[in-house]
């Protein structure tokens, strides 16, 4: 009889390992051109994505009129080849701070320009994603647009967490959103001279405890961007996204002082940002181990394993930059 349990148990054992559910791959994409490459489009294919989120606009305040605007909307010159689509709009700080916010009227016109676009391409969606960094100071101008844009659009919305709001949720409250996702990136200080602005384990661990209390389901972004942190005598004066070191290391007018750090040897324009002579880039990337890394400390503090990991962004310069195992083998820490 002891014999018999003994192989029901193993069986059972192995059964169980057979129907573990990872969470699904899925992608945001963030440019303003929805028109996929021949990479992009294996890369969805091969990990099976069923959902990718698209940056529909930004919403931000004209400098003259002050009134609020949505910057860069999307242009479609393909149909997304994928069952779901999640239209994101991304909101600046600034626009919930405004004197002359109404929640309402800001509500009724996203989802008026969402609707628009959709309509105009032949899209559907059942979920809206908003996707904004709120602060004390606006959170309540902010969870009042969520609970008017929740009751007008009649759809699934989820919402952007940050790391700080994750740990201090008692005091930036939560939003009435279906679920959300931790943006698990962009945690550093940009110009540090030694640590990577995009990911710092080290400023992660100060919020990860904080995860298991947080009462919202999470789903998780990763990144899996670069970009040159481009300074000129000492400042910062922008970022240059989708930066390599090898983009630089191929190019004579940059020269490699030390570990990712390269000094421009003669004025230039290259894409259309002019770089000075004496000015230094410095180059931060996300590598395997970085994110073999992040997905282990989130499971380590998850309450429950997310639905989705979401990786930010869907560009074949980012892609190339991986082995094609790479987003199964993240989703399988989990």
């Amino acid at each position: 009889m002891k014999k018999y349990c003994y192989y029901i148990a193993l069986i059972m054992f192995f059964v169980s390992c057979q129907q573990k559910q990872y969470p699904a791959v899925s992608f945001y994409y963030w440019k303003t051109n929805f028109n996929l490459s021949a990479l992009e489009q294996e890369t969805l294919k091969e990990n099976a994505v069923q959902k990718i989120y698209i940056r529909y606009f930004d919403l931000d305040l004209h400098p003259k009129t002050k009134q609020v605007f949505p910057r860069s909307p999307i242009h479609f010159s393909m149909l997304p080849p994928v069952q779901t689509i999640v239209p994101v709009v991304y909101i600046q700080n600034k626009v919930m701070l405004d004197p002359a916010f109404n929640s309402q009227e800001l509500a009724q016109k996203t989802h008026d320009f969402v609707a628009l676009i959709n309509t105009k391409n032949g899209l559907s969606c059942q979920e809206i994603q908003i996707d904004c960094d709120w602060t004390l100071s606006s959170k309540t101008n902010y969870l009042q647009f969520i609970e008017a844009f929740k009751r007008i659009s009649a759809k699934k919305i989820t919402t952007t967490i940050r790391l700080h709001q994750v740990k201090y949720f008692e005091k930036t409250k939560i939003p009435n959103v279906d679920s959300g996702v931790l943006m698990y990136y962009n945690m550093g200080v940009i110009g540090s001279p030694s640590s990577n602005s995009i990911y710092n384990q080290a400023i992660a661990s100060r919020y990860l405890a904080s995860l298991k209390k947080y009462p919202l389901a999470l789903n998780y972004a990763l990144p899996i961007y670069s970009w040159g942190v481009h300074s000129s005598n000492g400042s910062v004066i922008g970022l240059r996204n989708k930066l390599t070191n090898k983009d630089l290391d191929l190019d004579p007018k940059f020269l490699l002082t030390t570990t990712n750090k390269y000094r421009v040897m003669v004025s230039h324009y290259r894409k259309g940002v002019f770089y000075k002579k004496g000015d230094s880039i410095k180059i931060e990337a996300i590598s395997t181990a970085d994110l073999k890394e992040m997905a282990s400390d989130l499971r380590e503090h998850s309450a429950q394993s997310p639905k989705e990991i979401i990786f930010y962004d869907l560009d074949q310069r980012n892609i190339n930059n991986y082995e094609k195992t790479i987003f199964q083998q993240i989703t399988a820490y989990f």
